[in-house]
């Protein structure tokens, strides 16, 4: 048996253990949990051979846009009402359109809270200002309808452990399931550190929660997709979770089997995508599930994203959507290594790759100015992902499709686009 299958031999002892029975498919098709930085070829045959050149679009292309919360946000606006809302996102939607993109990504959950009615979860604050407090209406029943009506896609965007972060929102609400956790003396389920406060995967209810929050979207709101993003586990310090991994050793080490802090929270994560895989195709199977991790593969596996299983074997996810936020220059990865390197790990062929693009650096002085060298690089990178066997992008994200930081880089991608 190879070091590798031996590997996830271990990580599947530790997600029965942790969740009971817990199935995972460990199929890995010669994949390794090491990747190496590999040197760039001469830029005049291109990194996917000799004279290659970029295909036209295909018909099913993902050209996506994602629209974090504070793109919706109502909580600093003088009219908060359902009309002002409705317009808010009318803008979004339209704007969309005539820039020739075919799908939004919207943030449905961005703290452990909803912009919908949710048995699981209280209102979001960006809303009215409060968490818990209902608006009136359902922003994502409008969301949805809205998308749909003008010929778009729309995937409920959720950030699966994220209940706060550097005080925001200030007050959770008493109906938050930390708070009713911390009144009723639940300990390890939530975690707090100086950052914020964190679900902890490592426990079974709280992934159930999750995937049920999950499930609960796709029952009630006609979403073309679910996507996670990369906020999984918030540090690499052991400080996170040494009561839950401390309880697992003391019963792993009994088989002499034990994980390393690394592969067990890998293991943990699993567990939670696959579960909420499993609700997701039991609700409506025609609604795919996505994740958009780091760039980097390596920080990916160090923060529990386990992108190796996930994009060689079934049953985890429908596609992967990497966050290739790097410029051609970058000394560390640059763009076109890192678009081989994905392009190299996606092997089940259930499994769809898009490619995250950087449009909020377009124009900024970001990565020591690079971004500043010209005005094609976002469309050169367009050009590459479609070369390189992707089904498509996304770009973060909607604000800067309409600032003049980007406008250079927006036009060129425009005219890929339409």
């Amino acid at each position: 048996m190879s070091s590798l299958m031996k590997r996830y031999g271990a990580v599947l002892s530790a997600v029965v253990f942790l969740a009971g029975a817990v199935f995972l498919s460990m199929k890995t098709e010669g994949k390794t949990g090491t990747l190496q930085t590999e040197s760039r070829p001469p830029a005049s045959t291109g990194i996917f051979g000799e004279n290659s050149s970029a295909p036209a679009a295909s018909g099913d292309e993902m050209r996506a846009v994602w629209v974090p919360y504070m793109s919706l946000a109502m909580n600093g606006e003088k009219d908060q009402s359902e009309t002002a809302f409705h317009k808010k996102f009318d803008a979004i939607v339209s704007g969309a359109k005539e820039k020739g993109l075919n799908t939004l990504i919207v943030h449905v959950r961005p703290f452990g809270d909803a912009l919908y009615p949710s048995q699981y979860f209280p209102w979001s604050h960006i809303l009215t200002g409060t968490q818990g407090v209902n608006p009136g209406y359902d922003p994502l029943e409008y969301m949805v309808k809205a998308a749909h009506a003008a010929g778009l896609k729309i995937h409920a965007w959720v950030n699966p452990l994220r209940i706060q972060t550097s005080g925001t929102p200030s007050i959770l609400a008493q109906s938050n399931p930390y708070s009713r956790w911390k009144e009723e003396g639940v300990k390890g389920w939530t975690v707090q550190l100086d950052s914020g406060i964190y679900y902890n995967p490592a426990y079974p209810k709280v992934r159930e929660l999750i995937a049920g929050g999950v499930k609960e979207i796709v029952e009630k709101y006609d979403v073309d997709g679910i996507q996670f993003d990369d906020y999984f586990y918030p540090t690499e310090s052991s400080v996170f979770d040494t009561g839950s991994y401390g309880a697992y050793l003391s019963q792993a080490n009994k088989s002499g089997s034990a994980l390393g802090l690394y592969e067990w929270r890998q293991a943990n994560i699993n567990a939670l995508v696959s579960l909420t895989y499993k609700e997701i195709k039991e609700a409506k199977p025609k609604v795919v599930f996505g994740i958009s991790p780091q760039g980097n593969i390596q920080n990916d596996l160090k923060m529990g994203a386990d992108v190796v299983s996930w994009c060689s074997a079934g049953g985890y996810i429908d596609y992967i959507c990497p966050q290739v936020y790097y410029n051609f220059e970058n000394p560390v990865l640059p763009f076109d290594t890192a678009v081989k390197q994905w392009r190299e790990l996606v092997t089940h062929s259930g499994v769809k790759l898009y490619y995250g693009l950087a449009l909020y650096k377009a124009g900024s002085d970001a990565d020591s100015g690079t971004w500043q060298k010209s005005s094609d690089i976002l469309s050169k990178q367009v050009q590459l992902a479609r070369q390189s066997g992707g089904s498509g992008f996304m770009f973060y994200s909607w604000d800067y499709f309409n600032s003049d930081q980007t406008k250079e880089e927006v036009q060129n991608v425009i005219k890929l686009l339409n």
